[in-house]
């Protein structure tokens, strides 16, 4: 494994999650020149998603010679080996898979790999400064984050720091959790638990999240408690982490950040709840990429983390 100093031409940049993958041809000078998307295969094992990504590689580039293939990925991804060293049911089978290694065959190029949330965080931290320190969640499907000291994205051992989604909430005590264990963030302040705890407290269960999100809007008194118990649960644990780091800069994104107004005062109110004084000034932003951030942070990916080869010995 090598880590380039700078490619000198395109570069594919796939964006995977449970329920599509999103690719982009990027350029040298980081534009996006091509884009391609496609359903993930999620439920046919890791063979299929491979293939599946390998041929949203030769799809995206067709007519051009890419350099490298970047990869931001769902699950606890080690860049060092390439490897899913965790992951939960979203994708059969994905915990163990050689990712990098097996892409690079797959389309012989060189791929370099990472953990989906901390490829989009990488384009806000590169933004921030050389010493910046940042704290970046994603609350959508999950609860997914990433976390900078110093100006070097953490990723401690086997790919797992960042992962907010498994500290223990207060809000979440008892239930089960899909790592395993219980009582952690994800299963209070996701959006598929947020939708889940309007059921238990109304005895009527909800098709979807936006759904609950409306009864809120309206007044309904347990879809205002799902939501707000959600938010408050998330900004409590972001601001206990403010307090450790002590960021520049906290960023929120996910598709529940756009839930409305009652979501977002009560994570900003549990948030500053939290703070000690010198931080009392830090508030939540969104991310500065919207929804290009995981492909244009996958792109960056060959420039500053190992490439696996193709027929490289693991």
């Amino acid at each position: 494994m090598t880590v380039p100093e700078q490619p000198s031409g395109p570069v594919v940049a796939l964006d995977l999650g449970g329920t599509k993958i999103a690719a982009a041809l990027v350029d040298g000078g980081g534009r996006i020149t091509a884009r391609h998307t496609r359903p993930t295969p999620a439920r046919a094992g890791a063979g299929a998603v491979l293939d599946a990504l390998a041929d949203a590689v030769r799809t995206v580039s067709a007519g051009a010679s890419p350099v490298a293939v970047g990869v931001a990925a769902a699950g606890v991804i080690d860049p060092r080996t390439g490897t899913v060293t965790s992951a939960t049911d979203s994708l059969a089978g994905w915990a163990g898979t050689a990712l990098g290694p097996d892409l690079a065959a797959r389309t012989g190029l060189p791929v370099a790999c990472d953990n989906d949330v901390r490829a989009a965080a990488g384009p806000e931290l590169a933004a921030m400064g050389p010493d910046a320190t940042l704290l970046f969640a994603a609350i959508g499907t999950g609860v997914g984050g990433a976390v900078a000291a110093g100006g070097r994205m953490l990723h401690g051992a086997h790919g797992v720091a960042g992962h907010l989604g498994h500290l223990p909430s207060p809000e979440a005590e008892g239930l089960p959790c899909t790592c395993g264990g219980s009582g952690h963030l994800e299963v209070i302040a996701s959006g598929p638990a947020i939708t889940a705890l309007y059921g238990r407290l109304s005895g009527r269960p909800a098709d979807r999240l936006e759904t609950v999100a409306a009864l809120a809007a309206e007044g309904d008194a347990h879809a205002v408690r799902a939501v707000t118990t959600g938010a408050t649960a998330a900004g409590r644990v972001l601001g206990g982490l403010a307090n450790a780091l002590g960021p520049d800069r906290v960023v929120v994104g996910g598709g529940v950040t756009g839930i409305g107004p009652l979501w977002a005062r009560a994570l900003d109110a549990a948030f500053a709840g939290e703070l000690m004084p010198p931080l009392r000034g830090l508030r939540p932003v969104a991310p500065a990429l919207g929804h290009d951030a995981a492909v244009t942070g996958a792109a960056a990916l060959v420039r500053t983390l190992p490439l696996h080869s193709p027929g490289a010995h693991r």
